[in-house]
């Protein structure tokens, strides 16, 4: 089976200030990568690459056999980006923004239609489907924003923060999705800080901390080579420089 995204070598800098150093990684179909650091390690550029939202890097990405540089909109087929701020054209309603989308993907609206109603039917946002965006919720955008990335029925679906804002119930379908979505043969590159979720979505984790990888390999294996702790432990002893105990005491000194 080959890798259905490469990265090899891959540098990127922000006025000579390097942000990634060197990443190379290879991701197989039906893989949940957990990819994780601390803010200001290279996640988000990293996965602003990948979307073909940055260009100017240096190394080789390949996407679904298709070499980025070369063929970017090829790739962006193949991707359903989920960010965390839903930032949707908020005089639309989730019907003319989702047709939108589908559109833009080349999904016929019979398709679209019948997708639309079915996903936002699960989300409970079917009475709201000719409501004008403006007047939703966080939670309600996130939903729309879910639905608008798996909307073209990606093969690769990346994911930063997608449960920001969410219910305790969408949060479980969500989770169940990516479960279900790996098993079919779809690879989730899933960001996030939250270690827990991480820990149970994800059969490989990707570790980076100052724009190189620090760690890779299932939670199993992490636990294995940090002495059977668990996954926000492994992360504080490899990305924090001091000790957070003491900072958390620094912090509660201030009060004094």
């Amino acid at each position: 089976m080959e890798p259905i995204i490469t990265i090899k070598n891959l540098w990127k800098s922000y006025q000579h200030h390097p942000v990634l150093k060197g990443i190379d990684l290879q991701v197989m179909p039906g893989q949940v990568i957990g990819y994780i650091g601390p803010n200001g390690a290279g996640k988000s550029t990293t996965v602003k690459i990948l979307c073909g939202l940055l260009t100017d890097f240096e190394g080789e990405v390949w996407v679904a056999g298709y070499n980025l540089r070369e063929h970017p909109l090829e790739v962006k087929k193949q991707i359903g980006f989920i960010p965390e701020l839903a930032e949707l054209y908020e005089t639309l309603t989730p019907h003319e923004f989702l047709h939108f989308m589908a559109a833009l993907y080349q999904v016929d609206a019979a398709t679209a239609e019948r997708r639309i109603n079915r996903m936002l039917g699960v989300f409970g946002l079917q009475d709201h489907l000719h409501s004008r965006m403006d007047t939703f919720s966080k939670g309600m955008r996130q939903k729309v924003l879910i639905t608008s990335g798996l909307l073209h029925n990606p093969n690769i679906i990346i994911m930063d923060e997608p449960l920001s804002g969410l219910d305790a119930n969408s949060v479980i379908v969500v989770k169940e999705l990516i479960s279900q979505m790996a098993a079919a043969g779809k690879t989730i590159f899933y960001c996030s800080h939250m270690m827990d979720v991480v820990e149970k979505v994800s059969d490989r984790i990707v570790l980076i901390n100052e724009g190189q990888v620090v760690a890779d390999g299932s939670f199993e294996q992490l636990k294995a080579q940090q002495g059977n702790q668990s996954l926000e432990r492994i992360f504080a002893n490899l990305t924090a420089k001091d000790s957070l105990q003491q900072a958390a005491s620094d912090l509660m000194d201030a009060f004094n």
